[in-house]
């Protein structure tokens, strides 16, 4: 064997001792990308769910910094967990630098787009060496690869109505608390949606991508929704009507 193969070979894994037979058995160290700067920011710039874009703005080359390492991470060797996690910390991210491009003269992310092409049709994620958009991330990769409805509630279009960016990022190793935590922040969030009589008032995000969710909203509310909720929406079973809430696009600024 070539010595400088040989050498890397020994470094990229742990040889373990299994049992009594002594049978040895390659152990792999678990890959995960490095969060520190993207979690600093987080921390720093997102408060009561509204992103601070001036703080954003003024630490810029640390945003830039975080996104040079999602771009030299090659996603196909992490983990299941950490691939999702990988996906949406990076769409997230890039939406922050989309709304960077034209802060502080926007209103709304939809300011950044024209006739012609949204703001989530541009090429501007550089991702496992090509450069996709937004939409490509979540409806080529995120929803497709994982099928997993409470993405929904962890990427982050940059308005008001969209489920709030947490102020951590998403980490494999805690992914699915994650996921639950703000799916079930969101679905009892009175702000974002309400029960009233025999009406159930939900985010449009239930219509755009009813077929992620089943066809059936009043399930997912029943999974989610805390103690109180539930006991009303059981008390109604049968006769609840669904309503879609106006979404409002103006920027989730402070």
């Amino acid at each position: 064997m070539n010595r400088p193969i040989f050498i890397r070979t020994v470094v990229l894994f742990l040889c373990v001792l299994c049992g009594s037979a002594g049978v040895v058995r390659a152990v792999w160290p678990a890959v995960s990308v490095n969060k520190n700067l993207y979690a600093y920011l987080l921390k720093q710039y997102i408060k009561n769910d509204r992103v601070d874009y001036e703080g954003f703005k003024k630490e810029e080359v640390k945003l830039d910094q975080y996104l040079n390492v999602l771009e030299k991470t090659s996603s196909k060797n992490l983990s299941r967990n950490e691939q999702f996690a990988f996906y949406v910390n990076a769409y997230n991210a890039w939406t922050i630098k989309l709304v960077l491009s034209g802060y502080p003269g926007i209103k709304s992310i939809k300011d950044l787009g024209s006739f012609f092409q949204s703001p989530w049709e541009k090429k501007l994620c550089r991702i496992d060496g090509k450069t996709l958009t937004l939409d490509d991330i979540e409806h080529k990769i995120l929803r497709p690869r994982f099928q997993d409805p409470r993405v929904h509630f962890a990427i982050n279009c940059a308005s008001k109505s969209c489920p709030p960016l947490l102020s951590d990022p998403y980490r494999g190793s805690i992914l699915d608390q994650q996921l639950d935590s703000s799916t079930r922040a969101f679905i009892n969030d009175l702000t974002r949606n309400n029960f009233d009589g025999k009406t159930l008032y939900v985010s449009k995000i239930f219509k755009w991508f009813s077929g992620d969710f089943k066809d059936d909203v009043f399930g997912f509310f029943l999974k989610y929704a805390d103690t109180s909720l539930k006991q009303a929406l059981l008390s109604k079973r049968g006769e609840i009507i669904i309503e879609y809430l106006d979404y409002d696009w103006s920027l989730n600024g402070k």
